[in-house]
């Protein structure tokens, strides 16, 4: 089995981003739901324990994030609910994804 964490940045104000809700998907079932600490990391995610190989799907709500912090966004905003689908093929490692994020964009990769 396999450990999964997530860790959101906002690179709009340089910091941590505290209070953004995510949910982890596995075959399209919802398998965790938390929220982002001071830190910007979601320990919920680690109450699911450990996850097998398989399709998973991070869901991160940037926009209720973004309003919250008094943000004006556009209506619709650009980015509501970034969605990131990806696979675990190796099991018994640990897979990092992580969101840096502003208002207008974002990016991941798989971290350590």
């Amino acid at each position: 089995m396999t450990g999964l964490t997530t860790h959101v940045l906002d690179t709009a104000s340089g910091r941590p981003a505290a209070g953004v809700a995510v949910r982890l998907f596995h075959a399209g079932e919802l398998i965790a739901s938390g929220t982002t600490n001071r830190d910007g990391r979601c320990p919920e995610l680690l109450g699911a324990g450990a996850v097998g190989a398989g399709r998973y799907a991070l869901e991160f709500g940037v926009a209720d994030y973004y309003r919250a912090a008094g943000v004006v966004l556009a209506d619709p905003p650009f980015l509501d609910v970034v969605r990131i689908d990806f696979g675990i093929a190796e099991t018994g490692g640990h897979y990092h994804v992580p969101l840096l994020v502003s208002p207008y964009g974002y990016s991941t990769y798989r971290g350590s």
